[in-house]
């Protein structure tokens, strides 16, 4: 059965290899059913987030296992849920009581106009008309954006009245600790173990638990600080689902439809770049590129990732996304979409344990981002900053702003609008494609909205 389904031996693998990798993969991601909560959470029930992780993290699995048939595991994608929490619901909206139900809208029509372009290979010829420094610089802005966050989460960075930023208090537990599993992180990386990151959260997590019962750490929930102990007081907690499932607001869309689009542009601009770096690099990983470099069946793995964003947005979570860790799993043996299915049957089974991952506190989690940050980062050395300016100055751009002005989007439209004006002073307008242009203009546009305050 898993043989006809799989074609294990035709790609060099057994089943016991394939489970291993698969619950290699689970265990090096596992850590964004912590981290998305504690995000989204900002904005969202984290309970229903929680679960709402880890059914589209399952769902989406499960169809690039038996659609694409790669060892590629999807789940909500960090930088993306960032943007969803901070910049749009708590910046762009304010804080709106229905803010992030006009983000989920925002990822619904950003998850079907990817399955449409995936279905008409447009997909492709998109990524292929955005120059290379761009994506590079893009990347690289993103990583800086979510080692911020981790920061700011453990209160590492806090704000300042006279420099806006400024460094946190060491004695606090949230500081130490966060910096203890950063670097608990880093060696167990180091000496090549399993679930590095997933370790390093849960080392932070017991670190707090001490700190807690010795009274360092004192929980103060009217001031946001929570106990760090498991809560089974109220059962699995699966509940919250009602909450974020289905939570659409279409009637904000018709009344700002140019912010509208601004928004879904931004989410489906990220995760072009985030899913199609990823497949590419955890697919040469597993020598699974042809000969001339290209990815067989690129068509369905697109399709399973935007059916996935798809149904991450009905579900109640942000962009759904192939993630760098299956590399993990690959590293492992895993050559199959056996490797996926074990995967989304670990995302399943990880529901029974709500009130273990409720409990991760923010500063257990922010070692993880500062790692994946880092990970994100190291595309910075890929930026040909010999290239033409235009090409340099964007990709400078884009690192600049994300973590600056706190926003993704306002990174890539200043990439995209100083890369496209510098191609025409410098006289070399034939080389911005049509892609290019019309992104340029719905930056433009969105401008416009900004200078004008039309919301």
């Amino acid at each position: 059965m898993l043989e006809k389904v799989f074609h294990l031996r035709e790609h060099g693998t057994n089943a016991r290899t394939e489970i291993i990798a698969g619950l290699t993969t689970f265990l090096t991601m596992a850590y964004i059913l912590a981290v998305n909560p504690n995000i989204l959470g900002t904005v969202m029930d984290r309970s229903g987030v929680f679960v709402a992780t880890a059914l589209a993290s399952a769902i989406a699995t499960f169809i690039m296992a038996f659609l694409a048939n790669y060892p590629i595991a999807l789940s909500a994608g960090l930088g993306l849920n960032a943007y969803f929490a901070y910049t749009v619901c708590l910046g762009e909206l304010g804080g709106a009581e229905n803010a992030f139900r006009i983000c989920l809208t925002a990822v619904l029509v950003e998850g079907i106009i990817f399955i449409l372009l995936s279905v008409v290979k447009a997909r492709e010829q998109i990524i292929n008309g955005i120059p290379a420094n761009l994506k590079n610089g893009i990347s690289a802005g993103i990583g800086l954006f979510v080692a911020f966050i981790g920061l700011q989460n453990a209160n590492i960075i806090v704000s300042s009245d006279s420099t806006k930023v400024a460094l946190g208090d060491f004695s606090t537990p949230q500081v130490a600790l966060a910096l203890i599993g950063f670097i608990i992180i880093l060696v167990l990386v180091h000496y090549n173990v399993t679930g590095s990151v997933l370790i390093g959260i849960l080392a932070t997590w017991v670190l707090g638990m001490i700190a807690e019962r010795a009274g360092w750490y004192v929980p103060d929930p009217a001031n946001g600080i929570y106990s760090v102990f498991p809560d089974f007081s109220q059962g699995l907690q699966l509940g919250g689902i009602t909450k974020t499932a289905f939570q659409f607001d279409f009637g904000w869309v018709g009344s700002h439809l140019i912010q509208f689009i601004a928004i879904t542009f931004s989410f489906l601009y990220v995760d072009l770049f985030d899913t199609v770096g990823t497949v590419v690099a955890v697919a040469d990983k597993a020598g699974l590129l042809d000969k001339d470099g290209k990815l067989p069946r690129v068509g369905k793995v697109l399709l399973s990732d935007a059916i996935g964003t798809t149904a991450g947005a009905c579900l109640g979570t942000s962009t759904v996304t192939s993630f760098v860790e299956s590399s993990a799993g690959v590293a492992a043996g895993g050559r199959t979409g056996l490797t996926a299915a074990v995967t989304a049957v670990m995302f399943l089974l990880s529901i029974l344990l709500s009130p273990f991952f409720l409990a991760i506190p923010g500063f257990a989690t922010a070692p993880a981002l500062l790692y994946v940050g880092m990970l994100m980062i190291s595309s910075a050395k890929k930026i040909d900053f010999s290239a033409d300016l235009a090409d340099v100055a964007g990709a400078y751009m884009a690192m600049l702003m994300m973590p600056l002005s706190y926003s993704i989007a306002t990174g890539i439209m200043f990439a995209i609008l100083i890369w496209v004006i510098l191609k025409v002073f410098e006289g070399r307008a034939k080389e911005v494609s049509p892609v290019m242009w019309v992104i340029f203009v719905l930056f433009c546009l969105r401008i416009v909205t900004l200078v004008t305050n039309f919301q």
